[in-house]
Formats: C-alpha cells, sequence, structure tokens
C-alpha cells in the first residue's frame, strides 16, 4: 500500500525518472513504477543508460507523467540504487500485481530478445 512519500506518483501508471549524466546533465525516462510503503520500484535492461548513470550517481528526481513523458505533476528529489537479484523479488512481485499482464508480456519480450533485467529502488 502507498503512502505519502511519493505521493506525487500515487495512482499514476508511469512516472517521469529524471538521472542525472557526471556533467550534471538531466535525463528524463517515462517508466513503469510500483509504489510500495515508502519505495518506488522499477524494472530495466541492465544496460540501459539509466542503470549507468544511477551507478554513477544515484540523486534521481521522480514525477508522474504520460506513455510519451508529458508532466503531469511536480517532480521530487530521491535517491536509487540497483538491486542485487536476491533483493529484486518484491520489486518483481509489486511490479507483476500493478501492470497484470502488461508486466508478463513486457518481461516476456525482454527474455526472447536476450535482455537481461535488472530493478531500481528509490527513495527519499
Amino acid at each position: 500500500m502507498a503512502d505519502s512519500t511519493f505521493s506525487n506518483v500515487s495512482g499514476h501508471q508511469f512516472m517521469k525518472l529524471t538521472t542525472f549524466r557526471k556533467t550534471g546533465v538531466a535525463v528524463p525516462t517515462p517508466v513503469w513504477f510500483a509504489h510500495v510503503g515508502d519505495v518506488l520500484y522499477v524494472t530495466t535492461q541492465v544496460n540501459a543508460g539509466k542503470v549507468k548513470r544511477i551507478r554513477n550517481n544515484g540523486r534521481v528526481t521522480v514525477e508522474p507523467c504520460t506513455a510519451s513523458g508529458q508532466s503531469l505533476g511536480a517532480a521530487v528529489e530521491a535517491q536509487a540504487r540497483e538491486l542485487s537479484p536476491e533483493e529484486s523479488k518484491p520489486a518483481d512481485t509489486a511490479l507483476s500485481k500493478k501492470y497484470r499482464w502488461q508486466y508478463a508480456m513486457f518481461t516476456l519480450m525482454g527474455k526472447l530478445r536476450g535482455g537481461k533485467a535488472t530493478f531500481l529502488e528509490v527513495k527519499r
């Protein structure tokens, strides 16, 4: 169940996850997410640019958006990190519960393409 920590994205299907390059340049990306307690979970490909940027600098902002990335509300500062495979089960479960068959298809398509998924944890 969601609490007020990330109330700006509660009830939305997509959020804009903005990561930062070493130069400080912001890179916004619309993503699926699951809000559990005071944590947001995101899944993406292990070699995605956002994962590389988070490994370098965990500072992010999150805000509600459309699937195409159009902002729908205020952004809040947060910290993100990549979860280890051993820590990933709650993230996978939460995303599966929220997106159901769409998440199952997304996961299957990623596997068929030979991609490897990873999970991110976002906290304030």
